[in-house]
């Protein structure tokens, strides 16, 4: 078959793999009609993400048709058109159990499990996302494995396209998570930091949870334009403005948001300090949006993060956090267990995440995909491609 590999930092090719094969009693073997490139995938696209090996097959979110499947797999059968939560759980493990699905104990168990901290076990497995989350091999391919198909795989009506239902495999779970984290009820306040997939997919899921007034902050204009005219956000370009948190502040009477949710992560561009710190590997994440997002909410308010995070943060400010007594929720996202709920949102109308697709593009173009969504070329905000 045909799958997209990484084989580098930003060095990612089509090559011809071995076709997966049913390995365990519960698994299917998917024939992937549409594959998306996620935000996080350009962490392992700039050689950011450890335990990445040459040849790895990539991609996390992804959908098809069920065309074979193990004698123990009763949720779903050969023909069933599903979409695959990124996140691969038991479903009877202690946190799997709690609906905890990203802590599941029991499927890392590949080559990088060792990397996590001895002190306590490994998260959940990922597709497609490095030996550190259990060496997986991803959906940007023709044909993918997937474990535990008793737990993960969502069958989807016909009457919703793959473009209408795609994203319920991680980036509208995520955003909605990042939302329902943040507390957001009817007439909330809310600052997202990050024009991108997942801040897009947070102001969608704020707008239908009810919030009143949505900021966003980032510094590409057109993402930002796009976000205000789809879902009514205040834009706040942080090239313009020195102090996106404290315009917040302003614009709020002083007391500053509800809520942020800080869709960045730890590419976040930082101060110089901590530019030479990344750099020695003396930290791994910029804090800066994540110090935005302390400054920019109110006291007693919540501080959500689905950004991705690595390792030390340099200036957290914690005594600011603890003066204004924030709340902070954060972590990968438990998708398996807001699947339904969101498809149900989609059929009814109440979610359109296909809106924010602006290129469509075959496998064998991925390479130029990734090139694109990563420099921003032609106002790229996400891409799907079609094996």
């Amino acid at each position: 078959m045909q799958a997209l590999t990484y084989q580098g930092s930003k060095d990612v090719r089509v090559e011809t793999v071995p076709d997966p094969i049913l390995v365990e009693s519960d698994d299917i073997i998917l024939r992937v009609t549409a594959t998306a490139i996620c935000g996080s995938d350009l962490h392992i696209y700039r050689g950011k993400i450890p335990g990445m090996e040459d040849g790895d097959i990539l991609g996390h979110e992804f959908m098809g048709i069920v065309e074979e499947a193990g004698r123990d797999v009763t949720k779903v059968k050969v023909g069933d058109r599903v979409v695959i939560p990124f996140v691969i759980a038991c479903g009877r493990c202690f946190h799997c159990l709690l609906d905890e699905f990203a802590a599941c104990e029991t499927t890392n168990t590949g080559p990088g499990a060792a990397m996590n901290r001895k002190s306590m076990k490994p998260p959940a497995a990922l597709f497609g996302y490095s030996a550190l989350y259990g060496g997986v091999p991803g959906g940007q391919a023709e044909l993918v494995r997937v474990p535990k198909a008793n737990v993960g795989p969502l069958a989807v009506p016909d009457a919703l396209s793959d473009e209408q239902v795609l994203f319920l495999s991680d980036i509208l779970p995520t955003g909605y998570q990042a939302a329902v984290n943040a507390g957001i009820k009817p007439g909330s306040s809310v600052a997202i930091f990050g024009a991108g997939p997942v801040g897009y997919m947070s102001a969608a899921c704020a707008r239908m949870l009810g919030a009143e007034t949505i900021y966003m902050v980032d510094h590409n204009p057109y993402r930002l334009e796009f976000a205000r005219q789809a879902y009514g956000v205040l834009p706040i370009n942080f090239d313009d403005e020195d102090d996106p948190a404290q315009t917040i502040v302003d614009a709020t009477g002083g007391r500053g948001v509800d809520a942020s949710i800080e869709a960045v992560g730890f590419e976040a561009k930082g101060s110089a300090t901590e530019t030479v710190l990344t750099t020695l590997k003396l930290e791994g994440s910029s804090g800066k949006a994540l110090r935005q997002c302390i400054a920019a909410t109110r006291r007693g308010g919540t501080v959500s993060v689905p950004g991705v995070y690595t390792g030390f943060i340099h200036g957290f400010l914690f005594g600011d956090a603890f003066d204004k007594g924030l709340t902070f929720k954060m972590g990968q996202t438990h998708v398996q267990g807001l699947m339904p709920e969101l498809l149900d949102a989609i059929g009814e109308g109440k979610l359109s995440p296909e809106i924010i697709i602006s290129h469509r593009m075959s496998l064998a173009d991925a390479a130029k995909g990734y090139q694109m969504f990563n420099d921003r070329e032609d106002e790229c905000r996400k891409v799907v491609l079609t094996p």
